[in-house]
């Protein structure tokens, strides 16, 4: 597997001589400074390129090219922005970049109600707390009809967890859920996320699944022609949030993805924390059954709680057997070197690392994106998979 990682840009905590020296060879990064709807110029990529080539890596794959809402809602000025993204697509084509990971998830991108989560060790995870968002949604959103998608035990719930907050955590709450994360369109305040729940909920889900196949069907063509593949992440978490409309969830939905434009180029992002969230998906199993279109992954755990919650657990010790899906993506990639395919090394990260030492402290170092804990997490991934190749020697 080709390793790889996450990288911000020039203002990142981590710097590309640190990410050789965890013993990645692989960057994934994005121009983030590009506002979402505009084309990436090709001076612009290829600076970025050089400058991950001068440290001796590789741009491996981009994350992301943001999908302007607009474009997922199929308004506004929709077509000029799809227009934009397919030349794009042309110009990381041109320089060589060939896997671009996206997401089509309707207004928040990846949430969590919790961003420094204390673990018995006193390192910091990443959690989603069920009560606290419920509180959040009901009683400081106050969004219409709320009170209609949770039950009446969770309700209770909320509104004793709600009553039970100062102030001081409401805001931090409040903060954590909607104050935006890069590669997407912005934060938004109360007022602003609340429109644009309702705008997004107008849609529903079906026609919003079907804007998901519209636009792959505009882009795709582009893509194949470019030698671009484009790696849909999944949802974050795997379920609704706000009531809004969520299609890349499930193995059915990738499977649905998958079969509505059937080109190498429409290809999956596994996010093992991601569909892993719900227990109702077998990652082993949409690895042997979706693994010639998956080209990148996202290795981390979590562990779940009956009511939806999780938190981000250590690498190899949570809910996910990830000895069993490492092992199952090692041999889709012998697959792939029997038919000498185009890809036949799987991009893979570490996804997040717990805050550990005196980075759980810093408050410039991007929650789940410390350095010390995804080394952790690259290390402990490179022994399984270095023992489970000697297994095949």
């Amino acid at each position: 597997m080709q390793e790889t990682w996450r990288w911000f840009g020039p203002d990142d905590t981590v710097s590309l001589a640190q990410i050789r020296q965890a013993g990645a060879r692989g960057v994934v990064t994005a121009l983030d400074h590009i506002p979402t709807g505009e084309v990436w110029p090709v001076a612009d990529i290829d600076a970025r390129r050089q400058l991950i080539a001068d440290h001796g890596l590789v741009w491996a794959v981009v994350e992301s090219v943001p999908v302007h809402n607009d474009i997922k809602l199929r308004a506004g000025n929709y077509e000029r922005l799809i227009d934009n993204y397919r030349q794009t697509l042309r110009n990381l084509g041109q320089l060589g970049i060939n896997r671009v990971c996206y997401n089509f998830m309707p207004v928040v991108d990846w949430t969590r109600t919790n961003l420094d989560y204390e673990l018995p060790n006193k390192s910091g995870a990443l959690r989603f707390e069920m009560t606290d968002f419920v509180a959040y949604d009901v009683h400081m959103l106050k969004r219409d009809g709320a009170r209609d998608c949770y039950g009446h035990d969770l309700l209770d719930k909320a509104a004793q967890r709600f009553a039970a907050l100062t102030g001081a955590e409401r805001e931090a709450l409040e903060q954590n859920i909607i104050a935006g994360l890069p590669g997407g369109e912005g934060s938004y305040d109360r007022a602003g996320i609340r429109a644009e729940i309702a705008r997004f909920n107008e849609c529903g889900t079906e026609r919003y699944r079907a804007n998901l196949f519209a636009f792959l069907e505009d882009v795709i063509p582009v893509a194949e022609e470019a030698g671009v593949v484009l790696c849909v992440h999944p949802d974050d978490p795997p379920f609704s949030l706000f009531g809004l409309p969520r299609v890349v969830s499930t193995a059915d939905d990738a499977r649905a993805l998958l079969a509505a434009v059937p080109s190498p180029s429409n290809a999956l992002t596994l996010c093992a924390g991601s569909y892993g969230a719900r227990s109702d998906n077998d990652l082993t199993a949409m690895v042997r059954e979706f693994g010639e279109r998956i080209e990148f992954v996202h290795l981390r755990n979590v562990c779940r709680e009956s009511d939806g919650s999780f938190y981000e657990s250590e690498h190899l010790d949570g809910d996910i057997d990830m000895i069993g899906l490492v092992n199952a993506l090692l041999d889709q990639e012998g697959e792939r070197r029997s038919h000498a395919r185009r890809f036949p090394d799987i991009a893979m990260r570490p996804d997040h690392g717990h805050a550990m030492g005196e980075e759980r402290d810093d408050p410039k170092v991007r929650p789940g994106y410390s350095y010390a804990g995804r080394m952790k997490g690259l290390a402990e991934l490179r022994g399984v998979i270095y023992a489970l190749r000697k297994v095949r020697e």
